[in-house]
């Protein structure tokens, strides 16, 4: 089927342009007309057809934000109570990326030959997360797509919300090492060889920091590229250990381990969790398939395997307290709050109050921690800078008080 560009006008008198799919130039021209419009050019695109990507932006998985804008471009066009196909039409010609444009085409080929929307999301999973098939999913069967889709892009706004916190609390302090780094890179790689020259043809003894700072130079000069190509090596190495099942695994435990990142990463992983979960279980799904999806959406493959474990104890009659207990992958106080909306009958309730207690606790942690890493920091930066500039400088003072 080939892809046609039109420019047509409403009723109202605003000029569209778009793209339609179509077997010939006629039946899409027929098509338009036929919804009112009035056609002023339609071409066929050169070398598109279905099946194949439109020239656009870019390939691989689409961004977070894109995903959200896409989610309320459709929930706008479902309570417009348009027909199905053509809310497909729509949310095609408004895709940017490329490989989720044609995702959308072959969604809607599926849906023309009597597939439903979450079947036809599901055979595209590095578009449509398992979460989100099941949410359409329910949608479809309570037969109130509108509110579960108003709910998955509630979800979707809190866990972009939950990224940008931790994103900005890190930012900083990594801005901070890197500009450090540079410094004294600079400091040691173009300002210490002038010293080095002056003080090798003047200078016949040197007070010890300075010797030693210059044979750390010299020597570092000499073994920079054999050490850049170890530490390349190495990165690389541990990359492809952490893309292995049992590296991801051991590193992700590690991670959790760890004295001040362990507890934030415990708390981040916690909100992840109970809010996915809640959002699945608002929509009827049963509490193992739900558990099942949500795992999905927690990042800590440890994490995930307590979970898989919490699973298979549900299935032998295990309350969610009780199995989510027994791997210790969430804090206490938060499998105790479970127990109590287990126990009241307000499972989902409960696990967004969770889901909000631990994203304030983690916010308030993350600018506990930036507030006081920050002058660390600089203090540590500065000390480096300044026990640098004061050893290159030594033999000048040394030179000034034999003078004086």
């Amino acid at each position: 089927m080939a892809i046609f560009t039109y420019r047509v006008a409403r009723s109202d008198g605003s000029i569209v342009d778009g793209q339609i799919e179509g077997v010939e130039e006629a039946a899409v021209r027929g098509r338009l007309e036929s919804q009112g419009l009035l056609v002023f050019t339609l071409h066929q695109r050169s070398g598109a057809v279905s099946g194949q990507p439109a020239p656009s932006r870019s390939w691989g998985k689409l961004p977070l934000g894109e995903f959200l804008i896409f989610n309320q471009e459709f929930l706008a066009l479902v309570k417009s109570g348009l027909p199905v196909l053509r809310v497909w039409e729509l949310l095609i010609e408004r895709a940017q990326h490329t490989g989720f444009q044609q995702a959308l085409r072959e969604v809607r080929q599926d849906i023309r030959g009597g597939t439903a929307s979450s079947d036809a999301l599901a055979t595209h999973p590095t578009y449509f997360p398992e979460l989100y098939i099941a949410t359409v999913k329910a949608g479809e069967q309570s037969g109130n797509l509108p509110e579960v889709l108003q709910r998955y892009i509630g979800y979707l706004k809190l866990m972009m919300a939950l990224r940008q916190k931790v994103t900005k609390a890190l930012s900083y302090p990594l801005f901070l090492v890197l500009i450090g780094v540079g410094v004294i890179a600079f400091l040691l790689t173009f300002v210490m060889p002038t010293f080095v020259s002056v003080y090798g043809e003047n200078a016949k003894t040197l007070p010890w920091a300075t010797q030693l700072l210059m044979d750390v130079v010299r020597h570092g000069e000499a073994q920079l590229i054999p050490a850049l190509l170890i530490l390349g090596a190495g990165g690389l190495a541990l990359r492809a250990y952490y893309a292995t099942p049992t590296g991801r695994l051991t590193i992700d435990r590690f991670l959790l381990a760890l004295p001040l990142i362990g507890p934030i990463m415990v708390k981040h992983h916690t909100v992840q969790l109970t809010r996915t979960l809640g959002t699945i279980l608002a929509g009827g799904t049963p509490l193992v398939e739900a558990l099942h999806i949500a795992r999905g959406a927690v990042s800590n493959r440890w994490v995930r395997v307590g979970l898989d474990e919490a699973e298979s104890e549900i299935r032998e009659g295990a309350t969610l307290a009780t199995a989510l207990e027994r791997p210790r992958i969430l804090p206490k106080l938060a499998i105790e709050m479970v127990s109590v909306g287990e126990e009241t009958g307000s499972l989902e309730s409960m696990l967004r109050d969770v889901g909000d207690f631990y994203e304030a606790d983690l916010d308030t942690r993350l600018s506990q921690v930036t507030t006081w890493i920050e002058p660390v920091l600089l203090l540590v930066m500065g000390v480096l800078v300044g026990a640098i500039v004061i050893v290159m400088y030594l033999p000048v003072f040394q030179m000034a008080g034999t003078i004086g």
